[in-house]
């Protein structure tokens, strides 16, 4: 990670034009200019000139970023707020250390034996421990160090990597890997499953990457350097023995593969070999959504004959990031019948680690808005192409009891094509 920002260079850049305000989650919450992208600059900018010094208080004003990037793609002078964001969480965990069930998570990321363990373990437990599942989620219950009630992903009886063989042959000449992405190994296996149901009719075949590790984005956003690059060096290890057998990597989730597209560079800085490495393997990475639209005649083969209302989320990690939007709404377009919400754009408030569990408060201040703008929409359903933003939206949809349900975009793809095959 760069570690020579210039914070007072890119405060004097910064024209104050307000620009970033309506957009900032952040500040849409807090309503506080402290908490806003110009606020965060000016306090950078006065701890490096010596005015400020970082202190806990400090280190928890700056954990309130969402990390949206919001403020990124308005900023007339491309100042790259989040980065300067990731660098003082980094500076900071460097002084205070990470809590403790934090340092317990980042560990189980890099061992996945232990973590397909412990997912079953969860299993189990799950039925006994909470309530009944509504949308992949299990009932609202208290956690130790979240303060307020809250649901979780519904964990299942097999992983996605547990349930195939490592290479699956559909009769294709084209062969793909599959980068799963956490959440959808433990807890959305449905979107794997769709994705190879999607491969299968289109004839290419898989390669599911059975010693794949966490991409390292839960890490690299909390600070935690040292987790994050062993993450990072040991995929793009484990990749290089693969990479020019498959024509692609598809990830189905927008913050994985932002990640691997673009922040495992950024979390590289200063190991330029390291770096090159990474290139390398981000050249043949796509969010799964924008492969199959440019590389496959998928679309064709949608017939639109789906029931029931989608209205489509724009992750912060897909659209503003990687440029990837209009690829999903061309599905969903041909899968059943779709409406905009009034902003699809605006971040759903997940927010990562810290603020799902210190600032939970924060996470279900920037959700209910979203939910209400989705229920507005009369849609049946609301896809996107995040495993957060499922996990942040079906929290907040059950808040306001709402009974949209939550799809990603594969799955309602998958299900119209499964749908061809049963119509006599």
């Amino acid at each position: 990670m760069k570690t020579d920002f210039d914070f007072s260079a890119f405060a004097a850049e910064c024209v104050k034009c307000g620009k970033c305000i309506p957009s900032c989650t952040i500040h849409l919450v807090s309503r506080d200019e402290t908490t806003s992208p110009r606020g965060f600059i000016h306090l950078l900018a006065s701890l490096q000139n010596g005015s400020l010094e970082m202190n806990r208080e400090l280190k928890k004003t700056f954990e309130t970023c969402f990390l949206c990037t919001s403020c990124v793609a308005i900023c007339p002078s491309a100042i790259p707020t989040d980065l300067l964001i990731e660098n003082i969480r980094a500076q900071a965990a460097k002084k205070y250390g990470i809590a403790w069930y934090k340092r317990i998570v980042f560990a189980l990321l890099t061992n996945r034996t232990a973590m397909d363990i412990l997912a079953k373990l969860g299993f189990i437990v799950k039925g006994c421990a909470f309530g009944a599942e509504k949308n992949g989620m299990r009932a609202r219950f208290t956690m130790p160090f979240i303060k307020k009630n809250r649901m979780l992903p519904s964990l299942k009886a097999r992983t996605f990597l547990n349930s195939y063989p490592e290479k699956m042959i559909f009769e294709g000449r084209k062969e793909v890997a599959i980068f799963i992405g956490c959440m959808a190994n433990y807890a959305y296996t449905s979107v794997g499953d769709s994705l190879l149901y999607i491969l299968k009719k289109l004839k290419i075949n898989a390669f599911l990457a059975k010693d794949q590790l966490c991409c390292g984005a839960p890490s690299y956003f909390t600070g935690d350097m040292k987790t994050t690059k062993w993450l990072i060096k040991y995929n793009i290890e484990y990749f290089e023995l693969f990479i020019n057998a498959v024509e692609a990597v598809l990830i189905p989730d927008a913050t994985c593969s932002n990640m691997v597209i673009h922040d495992w560079f950024h979390a590289l800085e200063g190991e330029p070999e390291w770096q090159e490495r990474a290139g390398r393997i981000a050249s043949k990475c796509f969010i799964a959504s924008k492969w199959l639209y440019d590389n496959t005649d998928l679309l064709d083969r949608l017939d639109g004959g789906g029931e029931g209302v989608v209205t489509y989320h724009d992750p912060c990690h897909a659209r503003k990031t990687q440029g990837v939007f209009k690829e999903p709404r061309a599905f969903l377009a041909k899968t059943n019948a779709i409406v905009e919400m009034s902003d699809p754009n605006r971040c759903c408030g997940f927010g990562g680690v810290t603020t799902q569990s210190e600032r939970y408060d924060l996470a279900f201040k920037a959700g209910l808005p979203k939910a209400e703008m989705i229920a507005k929409t009369g849609a049946d359903v609301v896809s996107a192409e995040c495993s957060a933003c499922r996990m942040q939206i079906s929290d907040a949809l059950a808040a306001i009891g709402s009974s949209t349900l939550f799809a990603h975009p594969l799955e309602l793809i998958a299900k119209n094509l499964r749908r061809q095959k049963n119509v006599v």
